[in-house]
């Protein structure tokens, strides 16, 4: 009877979309019940709710996504994970994006390392993707200072670009930080400024309203296991200005 029992319990939690494992940290999950803002049982952190001056992460059944206006600034719809978590992360997800816009719209899916939210403070590193792949793309890796709007561009490339379905992952290892696609290592970066929080995921939207359900996650996983970063390829170096405008070739690694 007590196998039985712990059998069901294991399976409908599983079934509820989130997972919380003791061995090294692990949390995952398929978002399957809808809330506005992120949950899954007082498991999350979200960016209005406990930041104030940034947005929440909402979910569908089998979708996280943003709810940013799009012409509100830097108030990225962000959520971390409550919790201690050792300072070696990887965060990875499945990416939704439909109905794909160039130009001056920008969609950005986030996958944050390290992170600390508080009212009117977030910090923490933010690796960011950009749901194109017209030849627009990027993908960013950003340290988030504390105060709305005050971030640091520490590396950008252009990327192979994403389509429905593609996986991104980040990790933090020591002081190295690097972004995958498709478990592809794009590219690499060094910061020493913090040495402590927790994974997350967060959304960006510039340039228009109403999309916000056109890119998200449908799962996530966060691990504190850490791992050795892999040599990234050369690619070209992209900076970003004003959160993907006037973005510029500035040479190649």
């Amino acid at each position: 009877m007590t196998r039985v029992f712990a059998a069901v319990c294991g399976l409908l939690l599983l079934l509820a979309g989130s997972r919380v494992a003791a061995l090294r940290g692990t949390y995952t999950t398929s978002f399957a019940v809808a809330e506005n803002p992120l949950s899954e049982g007082g498991n999350w952190l979200s960016g209005k709710s406990v930041g104030l001056d940034w947005s929440d992460v909402r979910t569908t059944p089998g979708l996280a996504f943003g709810t940013q206006s799009g012409n509100g600034g830097y108030n990225d719809s962000v959520a971390i994970l409550q919790g201690t978590w050792g300072p070696d992360q990887t965060a990875s997800a499945t990416v939704h994006t439909v109905n794909q816009q160039g130009g001056n719209v920008f969609e950005e899916v986030e996958l944050l390392l390290r992170w600390s939210l508080s009212a009117h403070s977030a910090k923490g590193y933010e690796v960011n993707y950009r749901c194109t792949r017209d030849g627009s793309q990027y993908t960013q890796i950003v340290r988030w200072n504390g105060p709305l709007g005050n971030f640091t561009l520490l590396d950008a490339r252009s990327g192979p670009g994403l389509s429905n379905g593609d996986r991104v992952k980040a990790s933090i290892v020591g002081s190295t930080i690097t972004t995958f696609i498709n478990d592809v290592a794009i590219f690499s970066v060094t910061d020493t400024t913090y040495k402590s929080g927790s994974p997350g995921v967060g959304f960006y939207l510039q340039g228009t309203s109403g999309v916000n359900g056109d890119y998200g996650f449908t799962n996530f996983t966060a691990t504190d296991g850490g791992s050795a970063a892999p040599q990234p390829p050369k690619n070209l170096r992209i900076a970003r200005v004003d959160r993907g405008l006037n973005m510029f070739v500035h040479g190649v690694s």
